[in-house]
Parts: C-alpha cells; sequence; structure tokens
C-alpha cells in the first residue's frame, strides 16, 4: 500500500489546502464511467496553476466527454516535496488522489521555459520514468501543450506527444482515438497509438522524426522516419470561439489564488505585432466572442462561482469591438449585486475616460497602463506605436476622472 499524505504531515506545511482537493465544482468521475484518464499537470504551485484559464477550459471540456476523467495536479512547495521524499510518498491528483503512474495520460502545459525542470520533477514524483524511451506498457502517454511548444526540442526526450496550437478540440480527437485504440486491444502498443495519434492535425511524435546536424551545431534537418508522420505540422486553430464551450462553473479554490475572480476571455489573437510578443504571434488570427454570449457566460459565471469581480481577459483586451457598450450592459446588471468588472493592463493609445469612469462604478480599482519602454525610439523600434503625449493624456484624463 503506497503511503499517503496524512493530516500530521499536512498540518506540517504552508496553505496546506492546495494539497486537499474537494473544492466547490470540482469533478470527481468513478473508476465504472472512466475509459480514459488523463491527469492535467500544472508545473508549479497550485496558486499559480489554479489561475490558470488554459487548464479550466481543457477540465471542462473534457469532463464532459463520456468515459473521460480529467483530474488537476500540481507540483508541491518544497517543503511538502522535502517531506514526500523522505516518506516516499507519490504525487498524487486532487480528485481522486490517483498516483501519476496510474493515468493513462498526463498533460503538462509549456507556459514558460524556467517550469521545464518542474515537469521532471513531477514525473518522478509521480513515479513515471523521466525519459520517453524508458517507459513501459504500463506507463501513460505524457503530452505537452501550450504557447512554448512551438518549440518544443529542448524538451523531446521527455515527452511522448505534443498538441500544437489550440487544444480544445483535438483533445477530445485524441481521447477518442485513445478509446478506438483500447478497444480494439491496444494493437501495436504505445507505438501503435503513437502512429494514430500522429495522423491527427496538429499532433507532433518527436520520436517520429530524425534530426541532422551542422557541425556548428545548428539544424541541417528534420525528416520523418515513419509515413505515418506529416512534413510539417500544423497548429490547430478554433474557428469561431462563439461555438466552442466555455467553463461556466469552475473550480472554486479553498484558498486564496492569484487571479481570484471570474476571468472571461472575449476574444483570442491580437492584430498589434508587437515585434516581441510571442503569444500575439502564435495566437493568430484575432477571434471575438459576440457581446450577447459574454454577457450570458457572465450571468452563469456569477451564479455558480459567488465572485465579486469578473475580469475581462484577452491579449489586448481594449481592442474588442464592442467593449464600451458591453461593459455598459455588464455593469448595469451586477451593481445591484456588488460584482465590478476590470480591465487588465491597458495599451495607453485606446483608453478613454469614459471606460474608466465604468469600471470604477461598482468598486474603486486601479489602472494600469503600460508606457512599454523609455524612449520614443525604443516603442518604434519594438512596434509600440504609442507616444509620450499618448501616455500623458491616458494619466491625465484618469487623474482628472
Amino acid at each position: 500500500m503506497e503511503k499517503e499524505l496524512t493530516i500530521d504531515i499536512l498540518s506540517s506545511v504552508q496553505k496546506p489546502a492546495r494539497y486537499t482537493g474537494g473544492e466547490f465544482n470540482s469533478i470527481v468521475k468513478s473508476p465504472e464511467e472512466t475509459e480514459v484518464s488523463i491527469a492535467l499537470a500544472f508545473p508549479d504551485i497550485y496558486e499559480v496553476g489554479m489561475s490558470y484559464l488554459g487548464f479550466k477550459i481543457l477540465y471542462h471540456i473534457l469532463n464532459l466527454e463520456n468515459g473521460v476523467a480529467a483530474e488537476r495536479v500540481y507540483a508541491p512547495w518544497v517543503d511538502l516535496e522535502a517531506k514526500m521524499r523522505a516518506d516516499a510518498i507519490p504525487l498524487r491528483t486532487l480528485e481522486t488522489e490517483k498516483i501519476l503512474q496510474d493515468f493513462d495520460f498526463v498533460g503538462f502545459t509549456l507556459q514558460y521555459e524556467l517550469s521545464y525542470t518542474n515537469i521532471l520533477n513531477m514525473l518522478d514524483l509521480g513515479r513515471i520514468p523521466v525519459k520517453t524511451e524508458e517507459r513501459t506498457e504500463k506507463d501513460p502517454f505524457i503530452i505537452v501543450g501550450g504557447p512554448c511548444v512551438y518549440n518544443p526540442e529542448p524538451l523531446a526526450d521527455f515527452f511522448d506527444l505534443a498538441v500544437v496550437g489550440e487544444g480544445e478540440e483535438v483533445m477530445v480527437e485524441l481521447m477518442e482515438a485513445y478509446k478506438k485504440w483500447k478497444r480494439e486491444g491496444k494493437p501495436g502498443g504505445r507505438q501503435g497509438f503513437l502512429r494514430c495519434a500522429v495522423k491527427l492535425k496538429g499532433i507532433y511524435v518527436p520520436s517520429f522524426y530524425d534530426v541532422a546536424y551542422n557541425e556548428d551545431g545548428t539544424v541541417a534537418a528534420v525528416v520523418a522516419n515513419c509515413d505515418a508522420a506529416p512534413a510539417a505540422v500544423e497548429k490547430r486553430v478554433i474557428s469561431d470561439m462563439n461555438t466552442v464551450n466555455y467553463p461556466t462553473a469552475p473550480i472554486v479554490p479553498f484558498g486564496e489564488i492569484v487571479h481570484d475572480r471570474i476571468m472571461l476571455e472575449v476574444f483570442r489573437g491580437c492584430s498589434r505585432g508587437c515585434r516581441f510578443c510571442h503569444a500575439g504571434m502564435v495566437y493568430r488570427p484575432v477571434r471575438e466572442r459576440r457581446p450577447e454570449l459574454l454577457k450570458e457566460l457572465a450571468r452563469q459565471l456569477v451564479d455558480n462561482t459567488g465572485y465579486n469581480e469578473i475580469s475581462l481577459v484577452s491579449l489586448s483586451t481594449a481592442d474588442y469591438s464592442c467593449l464600451a457598450p458591453m461593459i455598459h450592459d455588464m455593469i448595469e446588471e451586477f451593481k445591484d449585486e456588488k460584482v465590478s468588472v476590470s480591465l487588465p493592463s491597458l495599451r495607453i493609445d485606446s483608453f478613454s475616460v469614459d471606460l474608466a469612469k465604468e469600471v470604477q462604478a461598482v468598486r474603486k480599482s486601479g489602472l494600469t497602463f503600460a508606457p512599454e519602454a523609455g524612449s520614443q525610439r525604443m516603442r518604434d523600434v519594438i512596434n509600440k506605436g504609442v507616444t509620450e503625449e499618448d501616455l500623458m493624456n491616458a494619466v491625465g484624463a484618469a487623474f482628472t476622472a
């Protein structure tokens, strides 16, 4: 019998609520209703991972599928990890306390490169061989996705397959492919499933490609060594944001997290083309949600969570074509319930005094402006296209209001 986290251990670490599970709106499926299981693994602590909208969306979409059970796991903080290693306690998910090695899939998000070592650490704590070549038929498939997967090679020795692009549709397709392969008796073993998976658009399997290098260490050529693998992997894009399912009953944590509020994704993509911005490039093109749909989602989110703040999140929220009338309508609807609407950091050229007054109607909050760089030359070089005059006007308008 594997050792578990006991009350004694939990009471001796910081913020034990990170590790207990059982939060409001969490979804627990029984073994009888689970045909394929996936652990959504965020390679950082609970407070950061629970603030990530991507996992809220995937958790919701995957658990809507019959026979699919998606659970959550986060990196333990150093105090708990020391005790886990000392007592040989494996890393488990929050929903059913299942060890990572017992899942069909473990899916990591590549949000920032500094979290990559946490991925290896979590695999080790979850009793999964760290290197792909060391895994056997009884080990789960390791999936990676997210913005950093556009350069997956630094982790190529450690994951089995990558999802390039947006995951809402392709992850469901992947689960269906696994069910089919499992029902047929798992023909061809691990390689057999990977050959099925690589046929899906947006799936990259590093073991199906050979890389040749130049003398200076740069890549000379990448050639597929499997007839099922495409020569180039094309990213997945959700064509219509109004048709894809959005979580209206997200998990409400017991403790405080980084973004402890309703997160409403207004649109995806950005048209600005700032030279340093990775997200602005990989999430193209711009796709907006209809204001009527956003207001409907906001209503359900307020009813299902009890939060008193709605944050309109997108890469450049102030560029949303229907922003002012939508904010006006939302504030009118929710002000009697003391629910405020907030905007993330604003570009200083797309700010209006009226908008500032609107969002301060329910609760006074800060305004964040990004001057972008210290000189006009630098602002022009990075393709920001804002001036010092824009900054002075925005700050002056905010001060006047």
